[in-house]
C-alpha cells in the first residue's frame, strides 16, 4: 500500500497536523510506503544553504510525524523549491536496494532550478520503480514547453551500472504542480461547473487530458477520474478561489499519474507463451484536500495497491543480537549472509531506536571487519562495547548496512536492552543520601 502526497507549499511553513493528508487515522490496513512531494518549498539563499547543511524544516516535520509509527525516512531529493520524499516500513528495508537520485533543472533554459523534476529510483522486491516529482512552467499559453520539459525530465539517465531509463522501469509515478489549465472555456463557466460538481463539463477542456490524446509519449500514463474541485488558485487559508485581481482560472494544476510498464510488449518467440505480468498497480483513491489552506494550491493524494509477484524473498543478510543486552558488558551480534552477497570493510551494523528516522540515526555501530571477533561457515560474530550501549535500556533494532549497495540489507526483530543495573543503584543511593541529608537538615531545624 502506497500513499502518494502532492502539494505546492506556497514557500509556507509545515501546518499543525497532518492526520487526514497521511489518512494515519484510517481504518483500513496501515501503508507500506509514504512518497511526498513538494514544490515551492522555501529556498530563499539563507533557507536553502541552512537546508543544504541540515534537514530542512518539511523533512524533519514528516520524519517527526512517521517515524514513531515506524517508518524512516528511505531517501529523499531536493532541488531548489522542489522536494521529494521517500518513508517505508522497517519491514520492508531488506528487500529496497539500487536507490538512486537525480535531478533535472529545466528553468531559464535548463540553467535554473525553480523548474524541473527530482527523481528517487529503487528497486522494490525486485521489481524496478521509479518516482518523479515535477513543477513545470506556469500560464495558460505554455502547455507545449510543459510538454518539452517533461519529455526533457523523462530523458535524464541514472549514474550508475545497468540502471534502466526513466521509462524502462516496471513501474513510474509522474506527478507535482504540472501546471495544465482548463482551456477555452471562460472563468464563469468553469465556476459555475464547479459549483455545481460537473466536473465532467472541465475534462475535455484539461490541457493534459488534450495532450494525452495527441502526444505518443503521455499515452501509456493513466490518471484516475478528476472527481474533485480544481486544486488552483485558492485564497489562503479558504476554500475561495482566487479574488485578486489576477481572478486565475481554476485548474487541476495539481496530478498523479503512473505507468506500468508493460511486460508483454515484447513478442515471445515463437511457441513461447508470453511472460507473466509480475507487477500491477490499482488505484484505490484519488483525492484533493481542501482544508489545508496554508497556500493557493489544495495538496492531492494518490492511495495505491501494488501488487508484486516477489523477485526477492530472503533478506541479503540476517542478524540477532545475542543474550541479554546492557550496558553492563560488551554485547554480542551474530549474522549470515547469502553467499552471493558483495560483502566491504566499510560494512557496518547499526543499534538504533525503533522509532528511529533515517539510516543515519543510529545510536551507535560496529565495523564488521573491524569488530569480528569469530567466524565459521554459517555465520559471523561482531562485538559491540558495553561503553557504547544506552544505560537507560529500551527497545532497539539492528541494522546491517552495506557500502557496496548504498543501503540497509538486514533487519533484526526488535528486542530490550535491560537498564543499567549499576547505574540505576548509584542513583538511588545518591537519591537515598540526598532525601537523609534533607530529613537531618529538617531535625537539626526542629531542635533549634
Amino acid at each position: 500500500r502506497l500513499h502518494l502526497v502532492t502539494w505546492n507549499v506556497g514557500t509556507a511553513s509545515p501546518p499543525p497536523d497532518v492526520t487526514s493528508l497521511l489518512q494515519l487515522n484510517s481504518l483500513g490496513p496501515t501503508m507500506d510506503m509514504y512518497v511526498i512531494g513538494l514544490q515551492e518549498v522555501n529556498s530563499r539563499i539563507t533557507n536553502f544553504l541552512s537546508d543544504m547543511a541540515f534537514d530542512d524544516p518539511w523533512s524533519i516535520f514528516f520524519m517527526t510525524v512517521l517515524s514513531p509509527l515506524g517508518y524512516i525516512k528511505l531517501s529523499s531529493v531536493r532541488m531548489q523549491g522542489l522536494l521529494l520524499l521517500i518513508f517505508v516500513k522497517h519491514v520492508h528495508l531488506p528487500f529496497i536496494r539500487d536507490i538512486h537520485t537525480h535531478y533535472t533543472r529545466t528553468g531559464l533554459y535548463g540553467y535554473w532550478g525553480n523548474k524541473g523534476g527530482v527523481t528517487v529510483r529503487m528497486s522494490l522486491y525486485g521489481h524496478t520503480v521509479c518516482f518523479v516529482n515535477c513543477h513545470l512552467p506556469a500560464h495558460m499559453e505554455n502547455t507545449e514547453q510543459r510538454l518539452d520539459d517533461f519529455e526533457k525530465i523523462l530523458e535524464m539517465q541514472f549514474e550508475g551500472e545497468n540502471i534502466p531509463s526513466t521509462l524502462d522501469h516496471d513501474v513510474l509515478f509522474w506527478f507535482g504542480d504540472l501546471n495544465f489549465r482548463i482551456a477555452d472555456y471562460g472563468i464563469h463557466f468553469v465556476r459555475e461547473s464547479i459549483n455545481n460538481k460537473r466536473y465532467n463539463l472541465l475534462w475535455e477542456k484539461d490541457q493534459l487530458n488534450m495532450a494525452k490524446k495527441k502526444e505518443a509519449f503521455l499515452q501509456e500514463f493513466i490518471e484516475g477520474p478528476l472527481q474533485f474541485k480544481p486544486t488552483y488558485k485558492f485564497d489562503l487559508y479558504s476554500d475561495v478561489y482566487d479574488t485578486s485581481e489576477k481572478k486565475r482560472k481554476p485548474a487541476w494544476t495539481d496530478r498523479i499519474l503512473w505507468r506500468v510498464k508493460n511486460l508483454c510488449q515484447h513478442a515471445s518467440k515463437e511457441g513461447e507463451f508470453p511472460e507473466e505480468q509480475t507487477i500491477s498497480v490499482t488505484l484505490n483513491n484519488y483525492i484533493s484536500h481542501m482544508s489545508y489552506g496554508i497556500s493557493d494550491h489544495k495538496p492531492v493524494t494518490g492511495t495505491f495497491g501494488l501488487e508484486l509477484k516477489p523477485l526477492l524473498s530472503d533478506p541479503l543478510v540476517t542478524l540477532n543480537p545475542e543474550g541479554e543486552w546492557s550496558a553492563e558488558h560488551d554485547v554480542l551480534i551474530s549474522y549470515s549472509a547469502v553467499p552471493e552477497f558483495p560483502s566491504s570493510a566499510w560494512d557496518w551494523i547499526g543499534l538504533f531506536k525503533v522509532a528511529f528516522r533515517h539510516m543515519n540515526d543510529y545510536v551507535t555501530y560496529a565495523w564488521v571487519e573491524d569488530d569480528e571477533i569469530s567466524s565459521n561457515k554459517d555465520s559471523k560474530q561482531v562485538y559491540m562495547s558495553a561503553a557504547e550501549i544506552p544505560d537507560m535500556g529500551g527497545e532497539f533494532l539492528l541494522c546491517y548496512y552495506s557500502n557496496n549497495l548504498q543501503s540497509i540489507v538486514g533487519i533484526s526483530q526488535p528486542f530490550q536492552i535491560q537498564p543499567n543495573r549499576t547505574l540505576i543503584e548509584k542513583d538511588l543511593t545518591q537519591e537515598e543520601n540526598s532525601w537523609m541529608q534533607k530529613t537531618d537538615n529538617l531535625e537539626s531545624h526542629d531542635e533549634f
